[in-house]
């Protein structure tokens, strides 16, 4: 079934889609109020010479899922989970992880313990939080420690255990480890006052540990009610210094951007109690190929904003001759511009619709239209009222105003200042390489081998200032056996640069050679025999980490352990060493599997690599020769098998035997 047949059998309710290219990869997600007018949208002529992006994404389309829900609440919360799940490429993707911290107890335990954690699970915990900046959770988890004497330690404290642990005995425990330390009365108090503590109620946390203080001053328990004092002492500095991350009027979160040459920062300002707490940096380098459209118009039938066509599409029971506009059309010669509006649209879901904490207002520099069903959602799952403004003027748009200007400075910290660093890098390779120009593109070879069997080499491509992976190259040495790393060199750098000069491309701007002088000089030789004696070529010793330059040996560059130009050097050197490694393994894996099945009289190349291809490696043919020898014919013919399965079970038997033997010597 084709798209165009699929889009018939949609359903007109609520629901997400999910496009697919020809390889199965889900490479768009998006929710609809009405599934089969949303998706129908897609393929109108009109939408797609309006929207260079949509046109590029119906043109990888081949296939399309699509999954239905209650309603567009259910949508909204299902196409942010699809998309954190499956990262389609269309979508905007939030590329910053950064999360805060909380503080966890353990309520679901005899006895309670207190930590900070990252992740909240509905384990019956109770989680308080997230606190800004980062340190101040694990600050507040001191103050209960010393305090409190409530532990964070990883012992069981559903049972009893001999003898408590240090942290007892320095006083930052009450000791519930061990039988008789503290009663559950007392631990249970301990606990409810670390509750107060965190959840801000510092007026009734002070009054009982006064009322308690007093208790024990009156019975005489000077030590209890100098603990106590001290308790509150520190629950009034704590109230002074930060106040709790619980929701507050005053609570906000204050977005600002700045996009340029298809690069975008945002900047996130994290206002508790009034004061900005913490700022948060987000960076999208390349938004060319994601489908951040202009939102759609909104109508009656399809009000929700979504980063899709521009053009509504026929309503879902009309005629199914509009079916005759649907096509894929060629690339459009103008540029989509970005869409404010679309990105916070999708950044606003991915950033909270998975958090346990909400702040009450939310400020945006731009309006979009899925706001006020984003607020709903926001306030079902949080329990409080939610705003999502976009403010146009006075103190609100000054902070949004502030944000962007912070997000500017970002964008030219982060992109301006970076060419220039690579810039400089070049400078100093050059210089310290002595080089007639920066080096663009730097080539590094090495050699794997173990005892001269399975001989490769690799090369590595490092090229304006990143490893370039999709240059790398793997070889086989053909022409030497044992062990020879010299002529092994010298002939993978001859056959690789003599390529090179016969397709007539451009040289790189440096060899490099992992090794010492030896295999500077093979790797020298073997470009003068194909005329390219001007070649820049270093090599770099492992352990001294001395580089040598092509005529220059005698003056070797011997670079400080900590110099940015050794550093990046190393990281070359290391790529390749680690790229021939791993072919090399490779290699010595398929010989190894190779040998073992050719020992089978009656299993030829081809056999063999129908065998392997089917059972995917020689440990599953042995098992499948064990356990179910029927299933080898599903390969090879009875009399083959039955020669398989002979194979296996007297080499089995062998190794029995070998067992037994040394046993007995033993």
């Amino acid at each position: 079934m084709d798209l165009n047949e699929k889009i018939r059998t949609l359903p007109t309710g609520p629901g997400c889609y999910l496009y697919k290219n020809a390889e199965g990869e889900v490479i768009y997600v998006g929710k609809a109020k009405n599934l089969r007018s949303r998706v129908r949208s897609y393929f109108l002529k009109a939408n797609q010479l309006a929207n260079q992006k949509t046109g590029s994404l119906m043109r990888e389309a081949v296939d399309l899922e699509y999954i239905t829900v209650a309603n567009e609440h259910e949508a909204l919360a299902l196409e942010n989970n699809l998309i954190k799940q499956r990262k389609p490429r269309f979508n905007i993707l939030l590329r910053d992880d950064k999360t805060y911290p909380y503080v966890k107890l353990t309520l679901g335990d005899k006895h309670p313990k207190v930590f900070v954690t990252r992740r909240l699970r509905k384990d019956g915990g109770a989680y308080y939080g997230p606190y800004f900046p980062g340190n101040l959770a694990h600050r507040l988890v001191d103050v209960i420690h010393r305090s409190f004497l409530i532990p964070s330690c990883k012992v069981d404290l559903n049972r009893y255990h001999p003898r408590a642990c240090l942290q007892y005995y320095i006083k930052r425990c009450l000791g519930p480890c061990v039988e008789g330390f503290v009663t559950e009365e007392e631990y249970r108090q301990a606990i409810r006052d670390v509750q107060l503590f965190l959840e801000g109620k510092s007026g009734e946390l002070e009054a009982r540990l006064t009322e308690r203080m007093e208790a024990a001053a009156e019975a005489m328990q000077f030590e209890l009610a100098a603990k106590l004092r001290d308790q509150l002492i520190t629950v009034s500095q704590a109230q002074d210094r930060q106040r709790i991350a619980s929701p507050g009027d005053e609570d906000a979160d204050v977005f600002g951007f700045h996009f340029e040459k298809d690069m975008l920062a945002v900047n996130l300002f994290h206002m508790r109690g009034g004061k900005v707490v913490d700022r948060r940096e987000m960076f999208w380098e390349d938004l060319a190929d994601v489908a951040l459209l202009e939102p759609a118009d909104e109508t009656e039938t399809d009000p929700e904003m979504e980063p899709v066509p521009t053009t509504s599409a026929p309503d879902a029971d009309g005629d199914e001759g509009a079916a005759e506009q649907y096509s894929v059309l060629a690339e459009p010669e103008e540029e989509v511009a970005f869409s404010p509006a679309a990105f916070f649209s999708a950044l606003l879901k991915q950033l909270y619709l998975d958090q346990g904490y909400v702040p009450k207002s939310i400020y945006v520099p731009v309006d979009f239209p899925d706001r006020e069903l984003l607020a709903d959602a926001l306030r079902e799952r949080s329990g409080h009222k939610i705003e999502i403004a976009a403010p146009q003027r006075g103190e609100k748009r000054s902070l949004v105003d502030l944000a962007c200007l912070n997000a500017k400075q970002s964008y030219d910290q982060r992109f301006r200042v970076l060419q220039p660093s690579i810039q400089r890098m070049q400078e100093a390779l050059q210089d310290a390489l002595t080089l007639a120009e920066p080096p663009e593109r730097i080539e590094c070879f090495d050699i794997s081998h173990i005892q001269g069997a399975e001989t490769v080499a690799s090369m590595v491509v490092w090229e304006n200032g990143a490893m370039k992976k999709a240059d790398y190259r793997k070889f086989q040495v053909k022409t030497v056996s044992g062990v020879d790393d010299f002529a092994a060199m010298r002939e993978i750098i001859h056959r690789r640069y003599k390529r090179l000069q016969e397709d007539g491309k451009v040289m790189p701007s440096l060899v490099l050679i992992d090794g010492g002088l030896g295999q500077l000089h093979a790797a020298a030789a073997a470009l003068e025999e194909i005329g390219m004696t001007t070649q820049p070529l270093a090599s770099i010793a492992k352990r001294e980490e001395i580089i040598y330059v092509h005529g220059q040996e005698d003056d070797p560059v011997v670079l400080d352990r900590r110099s940015p130009v050794l550093h990046v050097i190393q990281k070359i050197r290391d790529e390749s060493h680690r790229f021939a490694v791993t072919y090399h393994r490779k290699r010595r894996e398929m010989r190894d599997r190779v040998s073992e099945l050719d020992e089978i009289p009656g299993v030829g190349p081809r056999t063999r690599q129908r065998l392997l291809e089917h059972f995917g490696s020689v440990r599953a043919l042995k098992q499948a020769a064990e356990k179910n020898p029927d299933s080898l014919m599903a390969v090879v013919n009875k009399a083959t098998a039955k020669k398989i399965q002979n194979h296996f079970a007297e080499d089995a038997e062998s190794n029995r035997e070998d067992l037994v033997q040394i046993r007995n010597e033993g």
